[in-house]
């Protein structure tokens, strides 16, 4: 026990070394603005480098993918209903469902469903 104890703090120890001495000796210089932009032929850029992100898709994205596990999740109800009691599993398909139908009233509510500004 004291054994492993002592080669895992060593372990630590020349890891936490290992990543200060990187952090002193690899130490990059503060790069000016012109090596920081992007090279175009010794022109300045006629574009912004990054494409636009759409932050409306990505929100449609996360409710998609929200959904899309909230019916993996509804999928094996009815197989289980044979297999436990009948008030027990009415009771969890209920609060279940009415948790994702106040979820999606409230997605509904904010404006995240519409497509159209």
């Amino acid at each position: 026990m004291m054994m492993t104890m002592m080669s895992s703090m060593m372990i630590i120890f020349l890891t936490n070394m290992m990543m200060l001495m990187n952090m002193l000796l690899a130490k990059k210089m503060v790069m000016d603005r012109e090596k920081s932009s992007p090279f175009e032929c010794g022109f300045d850029p006629k574009s912004s480098p990054r494409i636009p992100f759409s932050l409306k898709f990505f929100l449609i994205a996360v409710i998609f993918l929200i959904f899309d596990i909230e019916i993996a999740l509804m999928l094996p109800m009815l197989p289980t209903m044979n297999m436990s009691e009948m008030n027990e599993w009415w009771m969890t398909s209920t609060i279940f469902i009415m948790t994702l139908i106040m979820g999606l009233y409230h997605e509904w509510n904010q404006g995240a469903l519409k497509w159209a500004n």
